[in-house]
């Protein structure tokens, strides 16, 4: 992002089987009116396919804008993985991560982007936008925009590679291919809300000119071998420019996923952060959904993982 970037609210995630939840005065949220509340909450991603979010009441608070990566996460056991390598490990989810993709280009969903800019708590600036996805029969993205409203974010712009950085990163999908890009370290075992996950380190084995990456955590389940959660950002930045110059900040954002017909799909992801600019800080928030997903029909069935 060029002199500026990009997060969201602050709801809480979890990971789990159960596919609703109750507020504590015995509210029942479905997926699609929890995440269109503005209230404080945590959410899951079920086995069953729903990605869950609990309200548990008052309005939206914020406190320091820093995305946090550990929510739901419990204790980091970093002793080597029982009855298996390391190295097993990667190439067993590189190659369902590999199915994932692959699974994903046979399905429609809806991709909503709503980025906002603060003063304090107070909203100052705001962009929306409603995409329609779909895949040719070669795999290639079509994009249909259905909403988009005049944007009105203050100090800082949406660019094509912030889009770009949106529709790759934030539901990034780790395939084989792409595993010789990377350094990938084994960081341990940890429960996240209801699943047992590997967790790793990721971060370019080597950065090439006008190309991204990412680089941060990812959770691997250990059950399906593939990625059910993601913290980091986007590289590299320009912190320091050169005169003329301009700063490509980019936001701490944490992914979760939800499970559909076998697979985990990206579904969720936020940020909330501060992006320190040449003279200004500016604080922003973003809620990106990934939602809808429907087997297109003129696609035959596959092979579960």
């Amino acid at each position: 992002m060029k002199q500026h970037a990009i997060l969201c609210t602050r709801l809480g995630i979890r990971l789990s089987r159960r596919l609703a939840c109750r507020t504590g005065s015995g509210v029942r949220f479905t997926l699609e009116q929890a995440m269109s509340t503005s209230y404080n909450g945590c959410a899951r991603l079920a086995r069953s396919g729903a990605l869950i979010i609990f309200a548990v009441g008052g309005f939206l608070t914020l406190a320091s804008a820093q995305t946090d990566c550990a929510e739901g996460n419990g204790v980091l056991d970093n002793t080597p993985p029982k009855g298996i390598g390391v190295q097993d490990i990667i190439q067993k989810f590189g190659a369902e991560e590999t199915k994932v993709r692959d699974a994903r280009t046979h399905y429609t969903y809806t991709q909503d982007v709503m980025v906002q800019t603060l003063s304090g708590n107070k909203v100052d600036g705001q962009f929306h936008e409603i995409t329609s996805v779909s895949y040719d029969i070669k795999g290639k993205r079509i994009e249909n925009v259905s909403f988009s409203e005049v944007p009105t974010l203050r100090s800082v712009q949406m660019t094509a590679q912030d889009m770009d950085d949106i529709g790759i990163f934030m539901p990034w999908i780790l395939t084989t291919d792409q595993l010789p890009d990377y350094k990938i370290n084994y960081l341990g075992q940890q429960h996240v809300d209801d699943l047992e996950t590997y967790v790793f380190r990721v971060e370019p084995a080597k950065q090439e000119k006008d190309k991204r990456y990412f680089q941060g955590r990812i959770w691997i389940d250990n059950r399906d071998f593939q990625m059910v959660k993601l913290c980091g950002k986007t590289v590299p930045e320009l912190i320091r420019p050169k005169k003329h110059q301009e700063v490509e900040a980019r936001p701490t954002f944490v992914g979760y996923r939800q499970l559909v017909d076998g697979y985990w799909f990206p579904a969720y992801a936020r940020v909330d952060d501060t992006l320190h600019l040449r003279v200004e800080s500016v604080h922003l928030r973003e809620i990106v959904k990934f939602k809808d997903y429907k087997r297109q029909a003129s696609t035959k069935a596959e092979s579960k993982p």
